[in-house]
């Protein structure tokens, strides 16, 4: 049985995409309080796999998750795509005018903060986790407060569902990243197929025009940037990471910009080379990770 790490208590969103990713029989799912002890199991081998969001179309990118996926030196393998629909969950019988604080992931918040502004006297609480602000009101039949989460977290801590549907933006998705060690998937350095994406992280010179020379350079390969995101590099004022995800026509155009990418890139990190998700769960992915494993007989 191979497990799967995620972040998040029973009934979590992570929970539901491995679900629809993986299927039930086929793993046995690993939960972490954090996303850093998530990383961690993958790392040290405790799970052949981990699940991790890094972004959702409305409250945007957990930033923390790029640099620990850039620090633990695991790459990314696919992509899946959630739509999220949250629910303000509470004990049976309680009335949202009973309420006086809501607790639930900081993201989770963010995405549903709308809905609140009609009740101002209700407190947002940020937790580590969706199901676990579900499981709290459970566990110590807390009748004062309510918590943001998913259907499945109101079934598995026997909530009622107050209101439906609370998030803001009716088009909510959380993007989540297939993460394992590189020694598994690709022994011999090449990527599972078929790769159309690629992730990488950039340091650029600190020199005016180095960015628009970089975007050329992207665009004069046929590649399509479909994200970037900056951070700063700690410890070196003004200077910055840039996060970058490309999809490609053809591997061979990917290949084409890497090796002149030194001309334009001071230094640069590939986290992975994937196949870009195209509406169905995983398309594959997951199945060629377990696939893999199996094959070649690590992580058991």
């Amino acid at each position: 049985m191979r497990k799967i790490a995620i972040q998040g208590y029973p009934g979590s969103f992570h929970e539901i995409a491995v679900g629809k990713l993986f299927g039930k029989d086929e793993i046995e799912i690993l939960p972490c309080k954090t996303f850093s002890d998530l990383f961690g199991a993958v790392v040290s081998h405790s799970a052949q796999a981990g699940l991790v969001a890094i972004e959702n179309s409305q409250a945007g990118s957990i930033l923390s998750n790029y640099r620990l996926l850039r620090e633990s030196g695991l790459i990314i393998v696919g992509e899946y795509k959630l739509r999220i629909e949250h629910h303000l969950l509470a004990l049976p019988g309680t009335d949202i005018s009973a309420i006086r604080e809501v607790h639930s992931h900081s993201m989770a918040i963010q995405q549903c903060r709308a809905f609140f502004k009609a009740y101002p006297k209700i407190r947002l609480v940020n937790s580590d986790d969706t199901a676990f602000s579900a499981h709290e009101i459970r566990e110590y039949m807390l009748y004062d407060r309510g918590a943001i989460g998913s259907l499945a977290a109101a079934e598995q801590y026997s909530l009622d569902v107050l209101v439906s549907n609370i998030e803001t933006n009716g088009r909510n998705f959380t993007r989540f990243l297939i993460i394992c060690d590189p020694k598994i998937v690709k022994p011999d350095g090449i990527p599972l197929e078929p790769v159309d994406k690629a992730s990488l992280v950039i340091t650029l010179a600190h020199s005016r025009g180095s960015l628009a020379r970089l975007l050329t350079h992207f665009a004069d390969h046929n590649l399509n940037l479909t994200k970037i995101q900056s951070l700063p590099l700690l410890g070196q004022e003004w200077n910055y990471l840039f996060y970058i995800d490309l999809v490609f026509g053809g591997f061979e155009d990917y290949v084409s910009a890497l090796r002149s990418l030194d001309k334009y890139a001071a230094k640069y990190q590939i986290l992975g080379e994937y196949p870009a998700y195209c509406g169905e769960p995983g398309n594959n992915a997951a199945d060629r990770v377990l696939q893999k494993q199996k094959a070649g007989g690590k992580g058991d």
